[in-house]
């Protein structure tokens, strides 16, 4: 072998290596500050999130997204500066992000609704709401969903997306809600003794707020007489209770007070030429 040859060779390359080395060396100890600053950096964003009162949730996947942009931007940083064409990298970036977001629509505007949510809290854990069409209390509140249970004991989950879209009614949000009952009366019924009755005895029911004041008042009139709308008032967690107890005490004292039952008026009218029915002759079966 011509050693000549070689160490030619090795005295071409050597500043060619020396140099690689030096940049593989640059590239390294810039890697490793970078690593070192993007982490100082999410580092004081997480603790000015905390100072703010920022969910947790929210911290988390936000200082995770920033880290992993801030990791991005390094490692194309440093190809640049091995001379790697980064503009055909970002592009490929770019194309991938585009048709990820493509594919996942349905699951990113899930994600978006989930920040706002966690961000702005119209409800939180444990409160009794009517989201997406359903209602019950909410189990979980997570990004991509929110898990509730119904009354009839389902649990549910409902996309973000869908609950953001929607109007979103929390019954916890407030000191008491409203319970709608309607008592039936007579129209030959004292209109005026039902009210004062139904006041006093459905005030009693347990749980009923103080105020406001139960009410109880004509809403309309029909067939049967006029129809009392009988409303108390309470605690969203004593909705049912009260609501069943108030239909209960409602029946007990018409009842007890003698209130007739409100029945539709019936007038029979005679067919022209024939006789009244109490007045025809009866007939049985074997002498027909």
């Amino acid at each position: 072998m011509d050693t000549s040859k070689v160490v030619s060779w090795w005295e071409q390359a050597q500043p060619i290596l020396v140099a690689f080395g030096l940049k593989v060396i640059g590239a390294i100890a810039v890697f490793i500050v970078g690593r070192w600053l993007i982490s100082v950096a999410t580092r004081l964003m997480g603790a000015a999130m905390t100072r703010q009162h920022v969910d947790p949730t929210v911290q988390r996947y936000i200082v995770s997204f920033v880290t992993i942009a801030l990791n991005i931007i390094l490692v194309v940083a440093i190809l640049g500066y091995f001379g790697v064409e980064t503009t055909s990298f970002a592009a490929l970036v770019a194309g991938a992000g585009v048709a990820i977001g493509a594919a996942w629509s349905g699951l990113l505007g899930n994600f978006a609704s989930g920040i706002f949510l966690l961000v702005l809290r119209p409800y939180q854990v444990g409160d009794y709401v009517m989201v997406g069409g359903a209602e019950g209390t909410v189990l979980e509140l997570g990004l991509f969903g929110t898990t509730i249970d119904t009354p009839d004991n389902v649990k549910t989950i409902i996309g973000n997306g869908k609950i953001m879209s929607n109007d979103i009614k929390n019954f916890s949000a407030n000191a008491y809600r409203r319970v709608e009952l309607v008592a039936q009366i007579a129209g030959s019924a004292d209109l005026h003794k039902a009210i004062v009755l139904l006041k006093a005895a459905v005030s009693k029911v347990p749980n009923i707020v103080p105020a406001p004041a139960v009410d109880v008042e004509i809403v309309e009139f029909n067939e049967f007489g006029p129809k009392l709308a009988v409303r108390p008032y309470c605690h969203t967690s004593h909705y049912w209770q009260v609501y069943f107890d108030t239909n209960r005490v409602i029946a007990d004292t018409l009842g007890t007070a003698g209130f007739p039952v409100a029945a539709r008026p019936v007038r029979v009218y005679p067919v022209p030429g024939t006789a009244p029915t109490g007045d025809a002759p009866l007939r049985s079966a074997s002498s027909a």
